[in-house]
């Protein structure tokens, strides 16, 4: 495998296109590069899918049922404005293309595309997020954002599922207080969770970690210390 090959196997590349023939197409051409493929057939299963699979990656077209690909891409963009977003699309007026611009898309590919053209620009997009992988959350700490590992110095925490998916969040919304709400909708999703429940669950991560890692701003919220 070369070095290439394996900075896309670290990838999750969600796919939105209601086209099942192009969609059939670029799967079998290029989901075996990656970690994971999925695929969503229209914008807001495209949305649904983003907030589920938290790709590092998302490949779009325009014109799509229910929500097209650039208003999926501005709540996308709400979410995590840092996501790479690639346009596959029939369309070329001028119109679609500075909307394009002004969302923040990173890439427009005029349909018929070459599945190898893409391939290209998703290893330059790969070798650009693998600098941006491991982000120091402290002197102490660092957090792997591809495969949602913890470190302590050079040595991985042993911490859950639902504890990486905590960190991850505070992560993402480094620039806001996350609230304790959005973190029992997050976390726990449909079950109904106490705020002492909440408590025990940092009150743990901040054992197997340290105790300043994870800041409560009272009435507010949570953050990293950093």
């Amino acid at each position: 495998m070369t070095s290439d090959e394996t900075l896309l196997k670290e990838l999750k590349i969600l796919f939105v296109e209601d086209e099942v023939n192009i969609s059939k197409l670029l799967k079998e051409a290029l989901s075996d590069y990656f970690f994971s493929f999925t695929v969503a057939n229209n914008g807001e299963e495209g949305l649904q899918k983003f907030i589920s699979v938290n790709p590092d990656i998302v490949i779009t077209d325009i014109m799509m049922p229910k929500l097209d690909g650039l208003d999926m891409t501005i709540k996308i963009k709400e979410l995590n404005e840092e996501t790479p977003i690639i346009v596959l699309s029939a369309f070329s007026d001028k119109e679609k293309l500075l909307k394009a611009i002004d969302i923040g898309i990173t890439k427009y590919f005029i349909k018929p595309f070459d599945p190898e053209e893409v391939l290209e620009f998703l290893i330059f997009l790969a070798k650009k997020l693998n600098k941006h992988r491991i982000i120091c959350l402290n002197k102490h700490f660092s957090f792997d954002n591809n495969t949602n590992n913890l470190f302590e110095e050079e040595n991985i925490v042993n911490i859950t599922k639902r504890e990486k998916k905590f960190i991850s969040l505070l992560i993402d919304n480094k620039k806001n207080i996350t609230t304790s709400d959005e973190i029992k909708s997050k976390l726990w999703e449909e079950e109904e969770i106490s705020d002492e429940r909440l408590r025990t669950f940092i009150k743990r991560l901040r054992a197997k970690t340290a105790k300043e890692l994870i800041k409560n701003i009272p009435g507010q919220g949570y953050i990293i210390n950093r």
